[in-house]
C-alpha cells in the first residue's frame, strides 16, 4: 500500500502539477467561487510524502502536491522564524516577519498596514462572507485583528474559536488529547457549516499534530496524528464537494502546514532544512511557481486573492512576498545582488511576450501606515532576466525597495546595503 501511495503521489506531481507560466484556461460557465484552506499544526513535507493520507491525496489528485517553504531567506533581512502564529501570519499577510512583526506566539503586535486575507476580502466592494474555525482564539483576536481600529473594525461572520479556554467541554487529557478533541469539534463544525452557510472565504485550522510532534518526536504516534487529522480534512472536503455537487459553486480548497521540524521531530523554529520545509495540496491547476518547487507559504495570500477575483490595491499587492501560483505569471524568483553603485535585478522569465516594470522607493513610510514615494525606473522584456539600477540616480539612502510589475503579478526586494546575493530555495520532494 504505502508503494502504491508513493508512484501515486509521483503521478500527481508529475501530471497534475505541471503548468507554464502563462496557462491556458477553457472557457466554461461562471460559476459562484469560494475558498477554504485549511492549516494543519507543524508536519513536515517528507511526513506528507511517507504516510498513507487519502483526503490530502485526493485533493492533489484533482490540482497538486508540492513542496513549499518558510522562513523567509536565510541571513538576510526577511529571515523569518519557523514558529507557528508566525507562519500562519505569513499565510495571512503574504508577507514575511521583516513586514508583519509576528515574530513568535506570545506578546505579539502585528503590522496591520500589511492586510490580511480577511481585511482584503472585507474591502471588496462586493460582499464577501468569510468564516473562521479555529483551535486558538488568538488567530481571530489577534493576528487577523478582529474589531480593531487598526483593522477598519473587521469582522468575520462565522466565527468557531476559543474552545482551547473551555475546560468544562474540553477537559484535560493525558498527552495533550483534549487539543486533539477540540481539532474534532472545530472540523466538523466548518464541515456543517460549509455544507450549510458555505462562507465565501475560510480558515480552518487545526492544532494536535504540533502537539504530538512535541511529545512524541517522530514515531508512530506522530505519524497517527497525522493520519488522524487527513480524517478531518476529509470531513471540510467533502463539505466542499456536496456543494460543488449540489451548487453552481467552484471552490479552491488548499492543505497546508506552517511549518517544518527538526530532525528527530520535537521542535522547531530555526532554519535547517526540513524545518524551512512545508507543502501545498491544491485542487486547482497550478502554474510554475509551485509546480516549479520555489513556492513559499507568502504564495497563498495572492492565490486566493486571484482565484477570487479580489481587487488588491497596488500599495498592498506590491508588499507581498508572495506571488500566485494560480492562474498566469510571467516571472519568478527575483534576486538582487548590488554592484558597486548598481544594483543587479534579475528574475526567472516563465512569459516572453510580457514586459516587467521596475519601481524603486528609497523608503519604508508604508509600515506606519504612510505612502512610499514609488519612482519608475524603466520597462524591459521579461525575456531580458535582469535589469541594473543606478543607485546614483535615486534619492540618497542606505534602504531601497525594488518592484518588478508585469500583467500577471509582480516581485519585491529590500536592498539594505549588506553585499551578499540574496538566496532561492529549490525543494522538490525526495521520493
Amino acid at each position: 500500500m504505502k508503494n502504491a501511495f508513493l508512484i501515486s503521489l509521483v503521478i500527481i506531481i508529475i501530471s497534475a502539477c505541471t503548468g507554464s507560466g502563462r496557462q491556458t484556461v477553457i472557457p466554461g460557465p461562471e460559476k459562484v467561487r469560494k475558498t477554504v484552506y485549511v492549516i494543519i499544526d507543524g508536519v513536515p513535507a517528507d511526513m506528507i510524502e511517507r504516510l498513507e493520507l487519502p483526503n490530502i491525496r485526493e485533493i492533489a489528485s484533482r490540482g497538486c502536491y508540492a513542496r513549499s517553504y518558510v522562513g523567509g531567506t536565510v541571513g538576510r533581512y526577511d529571515q523569518t522564524p519557523t514558529i507557528s502564529a508566525v507562519g500562519y501570519t505569513d499565510i495571512l499577510t503574504g508577507t514575511w516577519v521583516n513586514k508583519h512583526n509576528v515574530p513568535g506566539n506570545d506578546n505579539l503586535e502585528p503590522n496591520y498596514n500589511y492586510w490580511t486575507l480577511f481585511r482584503i476580502a472585507k474591502e471588496q466592494e462586493r460582499e464577501v462572507r468569510t468564516g473562521l474555525f479555529s483551535s486558538w482564539e488568538d488567530n481571530r483576536t489577534v493576528l487577523i485583528g478582529e474589531g480593531k481600529a487598526e483593522t477598519d473594525s473587521l469582522r468575520i461572520d462565522y466565527v468557531y474559536d476559543g474552545y482551547e479556554k473551555d475546560y468544562a467541554a474540553f477537559p484535560n487529557k493525558d498527552f495533550e488529547m483534549r487539543i486533539f478533541d477540540i481539532d474534532e469539534f472545530v472540523s466538523q463544525k466548518a464541515a456543517e457549516c460549509i455544507r450549510e452557510e458555505a462562507p465565501d472565504m475560510s480558515w480552518v485550522y487545526l492544532w494536535y499534530t504540533d502537539d504530538a510532534g512535541h511529545i512524541f518526536g517522530n514515531g508512530k504516534n506522530f505519524d497517527e496524528s497525522v493520519r488522524l487529522a487527513d480524517i478531518q480534512i476529509g470531513r471540510v472536503w467533502e463539505a466542499v464537494k456536496y456543494r460543488e455537487e449540489h451548487f453552481d459553486e467552484e471552490w479552491l480548497f488548499i492543505a497546508t502546514t506552517d511549518h517544518g521540524r527538526g530532525y528527530d521531530g520535537y521542535h522547531h523554529g530555526g532554519q535547517s532544512l526540513r524545518e524551512r520545509t512545508t507543502w501545498v495540496a491544491v485542487n486547482q491547476p497550478v502554474n510554475e511557481r509551485l509546480s516549479g518547487g520555489s513556492s513559499a507559504a507568502t504564495d497563498i495570500n495572492p492565490t486566493i486573492c486571484r482565484f477570487m477575483g479580489f481587487d488588491v490595491p497596488r500599495d498592498i499587492r506590491w508588499e507581498q512576498d508572495g506571488v500566485s501560483f494560480y492562474g498566469g505569471l510571467d516571472i519568478t524568483d527575483m534576486e538582487i545582488s548590488p554592484y558597486d553603485s548598481t544594483v543587479i535585478l534579475s528574475w526567472k522569465c516563465l512569459d516572453p511576450e510580457a514586459e516587467v516594470s521596475v519601481w524603486a522607493a528609497a523608503s519604508n513610510n508604508f509600515r506606519n501606515g504612510c505612502p512610499d514615494e514609488w519612482l519608475p525606473l524603466g520597462t524591459v522584456p521579461a525575456s531580458a532576466g535582469t535589469f541594473t539600477a543606478d543607485l546614483t540616480s535615486l534619492p540618497p539612502s542606505d534602504f531601497y525597495k525594488f518592484v518588478l510589475d508585469t500583467p500577471d503579478g509582480s516581485l519585491n526586494r529590500w536592498y539594505d546595503g549588506v553585499p551578499e546575493k540574496y538566496t532561492t530555495f529549490k525543494l522538490q520532494p525526495e521520493i
